[in-house]
């Protein structure tokens, strides 16, 4: 006999708009009404979501551009996940026991769209492998900058969700040394002996970070994966090799500032060293590629996982009311790797 639904389930709602990085108090977990699917629309019980700190952009406010809700007090957050299809229409080919994945994560159960379930490839040994940010590190050094042979490559936030994969994914396409950048000499350490880079810098350390870059790749950087921008793209810059290749995909820098509001990331370049050193400079996003190359990150990550060559670093928080201290830790860089909340 299928199990009885409940007819109320729990969600993570903004409580206020924080001042400076959010605090715990700035979430509520509350519990609501199970939503009921209408027509053309799935109810999927989450087991995991992903905690991102690109958080902070969607409760700060808008910035124009972006395909991100703002989120305002009383919403319940959005965010990836993967569930299991408890009711699904007919001609959908979907059906309940199905796992899937979407976009709205920070709740118990969610009514989504049929076209917006993506099915969970079989041949993923583990579902948070489908939450995996290493697609956005793999689509911009293929896609974004073409990674060649033996090329250098800086990584900003080596240890987070995108970094963290991003050292492994630069070596196995061909990468001859891979820096990455982290906040502390423990994290740095980890970058090194667990994550497949050669050496890290630490943008807290005493010496400056272009002189700890100048130091780690002493023949200049070909390639920079870029989550952060600010002083570490200022700091890139002054390393690049001539005819260095950048590739941009966040802004950390300022969404993850206490300083600032969250919604910009400006930041200062010498554009006599980008003419002088034939720097290209490319804002990428990897959904502009996902039609064409998603497949063929899952079917490459699929074999990298079954013989061992990655592994997907990450962090499981368990239940959704640890989910607002758990957000609180990835926007002040308490965890290395991914952070799901399992329910």
């Amino acid at each position: 006999m299928p199990t009885a639904l409940p007819t109320t389930h729990r969600e993570v709602r903004l409580a206020a708009v924080p001042h400076g990085l959010p605090r715990p108090e700035d979430f509520a977990v509350v519990e609501a009404p199970l939503p009921l699917p209408g027509p053309g629309e799935v109810l999927v019980r989450n087991r995991l979501f992903h905690v991102a700190g690109t958080l902070r952009m969607l409760i700060a406010g808008a910035t124009e551009g972006t395909p991100f809700p703002v989120l305002r007090p009383g919403d319940t957050l959005v965010g990836a996940a993967v569930g299991e299809v408890v009711t699904a229409p007919g001609g959908t080919g979907l059906q309940s026991g199905d796992l899937v994945t979407h976009w709205s994560g920070w709740r118990e159960y969610a009514v989504v769209p049929a076209a917006e379930c993506t099915p969970l490839d079989a041949d993923l040994p583990d579902p948070v492998a489908s939450l995996s940010m290493g697609w956005t590190a793999y689509a911009a050094l293929t896609r974004g900058v073409e990674l060649r042979p033996g090329d250098t490559v800086f990584v900003s936030s080596g240890a987070g969700a995108i970094g963290s994969m991003a050292g492994r994914i630069a070596r196995l396409l061909g990468a001859g040394r891979v820096i990455g950048s982290t906040g502390s000499p423990a994290k740095a350490e980890r970058l090194v002996a667990e994550l497949g880079y050669d050496a890290a810098v630490v943008r807290s350390a005493q010496a400056p970070l272009a002189e700890q870059l100048a130091l780690a790749a002493p023949d200049g950087i070909d390639v920079l994966l870029d989550s952060v921008g600010g002083d570490q793209l200022q700091a890139a810059v002054r390393v690049a090799r001539p005819g260095a290749r950048y590739v941009l995909v966040g802004a950390l820098s300022g969404q993850l500032d206490p300083a600032r509001p969250g919604t910009g990331s400006p930041v200062e370049l010498d554009s006599f060293q980008l003419i002088l050193k034939r720097i290209t400079l490319r804002g990428f996003s990897a959904d502009d590629v996902a039609t064409t190359a998603r497949a063929e990150w899952t079917a490459r990550l699929a074999g990298w996982l079954r013989s061992g060559e990655i592994a997907v670093p990450h962090v499981r928080i368990d239940g959704i009311e640890r989910a607002p201290q758990a957000a609180c830790e990835v926007v002040r860089g308490g965890h290395l790797g991914l952070v799901v909340v399992e329910l």
